[in-house]
């Protein structure tokens, strides 16, 4: 992989908390400080297309996300994504074709210290590289097909679909 293109959505991994009650909006997309802190050997582009708590994401949304997906020139692309409704997203980007899609995103933000992040990114790289064209989530360590993972909110993880 020579070239990654990132396009971010928003959710959890980008928000910013400002007071005791937890009230936050989605902050400055994360990724690329990570990736260039991280010194990683290939060239990026980071294309904020939303800034939304996946909860509130949409079928126009949706959408466009894919069809911004569609237009990029290179193969590799990460999503990152809030964890909420990255399944329902998924489905709708398994229509693009010759592209290797990883969407990731954060159980906690990317500024907390501890945060599942930093993880789930080097994850979702290192998935680009190997798999097949397709779409694919990233979360907890492993790499799922998202027609057959689920997010468990009282676990507070991904897991398979039963």
């Amino acid at each position: 992989m020579q070239h990654l293109s990132i396009v971010t959505t928003g959710g959890t991994i980008d928000k910013v908390y400002f007071d005791d009650k937890s009230a936050y909006e989605i902050g400055d997309p994360q990724i690329g400080k990570i990736l260039e802190s991280l010194g990683v050997a290939f060239s990026f582009d980071v294309l904020p297309a939303l800034r939304k708590d996946s909860l509130h994401l949409d079928d126009t949304d949706r959408d466009l996300l894919r069809r911004l997906i569609e237009a990029q020139p290179h193969r590799h692309v990460l999503v990152t994504h809030g964890t909420d409704t990255m399944v329902e997203t998924a489905a709708v980007l398994r229509q693009i074709e010759g592209k290797v899609i990883v969407m990731t995103g954060a159980l906690n933000p990317a500024r907390f210290q501890g945060s599942d992040a930093v993880f789930n990114i080097g994850c979702a790289v290192g998935a680009l590289q190997c798999l097949e064209n397709g779409v694919y989530i990233a979360m907890n360590g492993r790499i799922w097909n998202p027609a057959h993972v689920r997010k468990n909110r009282d676990a507070n993880r991904f897991e398979p679909v039963q």
